[in-house]
């Protein structure tokens, strides 16, 4: 154990760690091939929006309209969006490990993600995310978003966890860094076996898993 302090708080990402991104750039590329739209014009118009869309200032109807229904379309605004939240997929491995600890160690689970506010209430709802989660800081909510060393100052104190007391699962390298140099400690997660690894060595055994 890397030392002696218990921890108390979760602080969790979703896309990449309990599912698979919400609308990155492969999701983006499935949905031009499959509408036939043109990839180059619709990426460049999802850059000029994306981070205030994110931030929960520009609508999921106005993203649509500029980013795809900008001009007539051959498909509906209702076929487009069932498109884009059945890319949302589980990591089911992670989700039950981050559900398990809560349990079996009393954590408190907050979630620190960049979102649009239909796509994180979609992921949410259909993936049951609340069932374990007690607080959602998600950009489209607080109106900041990572890299932004703010909304993790605003994490802790929603938590009010001691910045000791908390461990940050993440799969962004550069997120990892910002978290740690509020001296959250943090894990980058690239695969499950490894993140159990690193949760253990914070005093975090998954008991459930390890008798699996």
């Amino acid at each position: 154990m890397k030392d002696a302090t218990q921890i108390t708080t979760l602080f969790v990402d979703v896309g990449g760690v309990l599912l698979t991104n919400g609308w990155d750039h492969h999701a983006r590329r499935r949905a031009a091939k499959n509408f036939n739209l043109p990839w180059a014009e619709m990426e460049e118009r999802h850059r000029l929006v994306f981070e205030t869309h994110e931030e929960g200032k520009l609508t999921f109807e106005e993203y649509l309209g500029w980013v795809v229904f900008y001009q007539r379309r051959s498909f509906t605004r209702a076929q487009f969006r069932r498109f884009m939240f059945t890319q949302s997929k589980p990591y089911s491995k992670m989700i039950d490990l981050v559900a398990q600890l809560k349990i079996q160690y009393g954590l408190k689970i907050a979630v620190v993600s960049n979102e649009s506010r239909e796509v994180n209430a979609y992921r949410i709802r259909e993936f049951k995310l609340d069932r374990f989660v007690d607080t959602f800081v998600s950009s489209c909510f607080v109106h900041i978003r990572k890299p932004d060393v703010e909304i993790f100052r605003l994490a802790l104190d929603i938590a009010q966890a001691p910045v000791q007391q908390v461990v940050y699962i993440e799969n962004t390298p550069m997120f990892v860094q910002i978290a740690e140099g509020l001296g959250i400690r943090s894990i980058l997660h690239t695969d499950y076996k490894s993140t159990c690894t690193k949760l253990a060595s914070f005093g975090l055994q998954n008991d459930a898993g390890a008798l699996a």
